[in-house]
């Protein structure tokens, strides 16, 4: 059996999960759609830059808090299950592997956002910090902006 890779299961994924485009969730909110947008990347990275409203549960600990009874229950995912719910990362790629997540375990209208925060500041959309005050596009194209240590790249980029 071959290894799978993190982009050979989202990329498996991306068939089977529905996808929405930056502009068309900010049509849906400002035609009155009231998704709850589910941001799944780590503490640090919501604080430092998230849609407002959003609600943040890592995508470590989303089976436990879509659930009743643990330490980690969020209510309001919980309570989603009829509701339309947006998975939101940083690039659209573990947004993916969440909402395939929560089809699983019967959320029955789940999307991923498509190119995540990235596509949601490039469409000049509003985000905030973890104070609630609203950030620059500019400065949070830096906060999005991959920071790989060469020991992050492999051993065939190091072998050059």
């Amino acid at each position: 059996m071959r290894r799978a890779t993190y982009n050979s299961m989202v990329t498996r994924l991306a068939t089977e999960v529905a996808e929405v485009f930056p502009w068309d969730l900010a049509e849906e909110v400002a035609g009155g759609v009231d998704p709850l947008l589910l941001d799944i990347r780590c503490p640090h990275e919501f604080a430092a830059a998230h849609i407002p409203g959003s609600v943040n549960v890592p995508r470590g600990v989303l089976e436990i808090a879509a659930d009743y009874g643990y330490d980690e229950t969020e209510p309001a995912l919980v309570e989603a299950r009829a509701r339309r719910v947006i998975v939101i990362c940083r690039s659209g790629n573990r947004s993916i592997l969440a909402a395939h997540t929560l089809g699983l375990m019967g959320f029955g209208d789940v999307a991923s956002l498509q190119t995540g925060l990235r596509g949601w500041n490039d469409y000049d959309q509003p985000l905030v910090d973890d104070q609630g005050t609203p950030l620059d596009p500019d400065a949070v194209d830096t906060l999005f902006r991959s920071h790989l240590a060469p020991e992050q790249m492999g051993p065939s980029s190091r072998a050059a």
